[in-house]
């Protein structure tokens, strides 16, 4: 049980926690949760790699856990997200691109067993899990954004909000920062979640294409 699996085991058992803050709490608080949460066990995922290099603590549990500790924490996040943006399909489809390639590179991986080994993890599919987990982040505090304009709107006339919006109106409550804050968070994450998905649609292709030899009724 080194640092680096123990960091991984906690990615592993974080995920979950993740939608199980939606249950227990309301929002803006959910939101805030979830964001914390998730940003933390992102970051451990950075973490328990350089340190198990760092220390020579690679081993075959870490190698195991790490991926699919990974996988587990993009799936439950982005069903989260599809259920906070009413299942659009500006996000639907790309979590689908996202969730579909997951299981198929994943029942591949069981298919091939031990040889799957020999196919390496490629620069391209750790650029889709970092933009995957930045474009879930982004899309999480577009939730925290949004239910601060709504708190800070509560029983305001709507010319007033338009006034203030405007600029005709001082901003004493913040409210046209945390507008353009929404409006940013909301559109990068839904374009980081579509390149997420090319990524992540080019890599499974790559994974395919390289264990095509593999799967030959001749291949040794």
């Amino acid at each position: 049980m080194t640092v680096p699996n123990m960091l991984t085991i906690l990615r592993l058992v974080a995920a979950p926690g993740v939608a199980v803050m939606f249950l227990y709490f309301a929002r803006p608080w959910a939101d805030w949760y979830a964001l914390i949460l998730f940003v933390t066990a992102a970051l451990t995922d950075f973490v328990d790699g350089y340190l198990a290099r760092r220390w020579r603590q690679v081993t075959r549990l870490g190698a195991m856990l790490d991926p699919i500790a990974d996988k587990v924490m993009v799936v439950i996040a982005l069903m989260v997200i599809t259920w906070l943006y009413g299942f659009r399909g500006m996000v639907v489809v790309p979590a689908t691109i996202i969730l579909f390639r997951e299981v198929f590179v994943a029942g591949l991986r069981e298919y091939l067993g031990d040889t799957a080994g020999l196919l390496k993890v490629t620069r391209i599919a750790k650029w889709k899990t970092t933009v995957q987990l930045v474009a879930i982040t982004v899309l999480f505090a577009a939730g925290v954004f949004q239910h601060e304009i709504i708190e800070r709107v509560v029983g305001m006339d709507a010319s007033i909000y338009r006034g203030i919006l405007a600029g005709e109106i001082p901003d004493d409550i913040g409210l046209r920062w945390n507008h353009w804050a929404f409006n940013a968070s909301r559109t990068g994450g839904i374009a980081l979640l579509w390149l997420a998905a090319l990524l992540t649609a080019i890599s499974g292709f790559d994974y395919f294409f390289k264990a095509r030899p593999y799967l030959r009724d001749d291949a040794s």
